[in-house]
């Protein structure tokens, strides 16, 4: 089956290199999710990709997207895992959540960063 989505030109240059693996990434969100019960993140929470990739394919308006903040539990995993690469270093699936976290902060400071021009021409506008 075949389902063509819209997606802002920036998101789609990001989602590009995972080209192959969308359907994959999909299946493995539909599963978290309980098979289908799309429920929506926490009101302006993320947990992982799979809530941002989520929240961000629902079109949410600027303001949602301004208000989108990493879960307490995300947060305090990101410090413990920033304090531990500043004392000793991490072990390679450390690096490697780590390399996840700073994705996913890349993609919502796009996205916060479209939010606030798509608000200043509302009200230029």
């Amino acid at each position: 089956m075949l389902i063509t989505l819209d997606v802002p030109q920036d998101l789609g240059m990001r989602l590009h290199p995972f080209k192959q693996e969308l359907p994959r990434l999909l299946e493995l969100g539909l599963k978290e999710l309980g098979l289908c019960q799309f429920k929506k993140p926490t009101l302006a929470q993320f947990h992982n990709l799979n809530d941002i990739l989520e929240f961000l394919a629902k079109l949410p308006s600027a303001n949602e997207i301004l208000a989108l903040r990493p879960s307490e539990v995300l947060q305090n995993e990101m410090n413990e895992l920033l304090d531990k690469q500043r004392a000793q270093g991490l072990t390679s699936d450390e690096e490697q959540k780590w390399q996840q976290y700073e994705y996913i902060e890349h993609l919502v400071r796009i996205a916060k960063g479209n939010a606030l021009l798509k608000q200043t021409e509302i009200k230029r506008g």
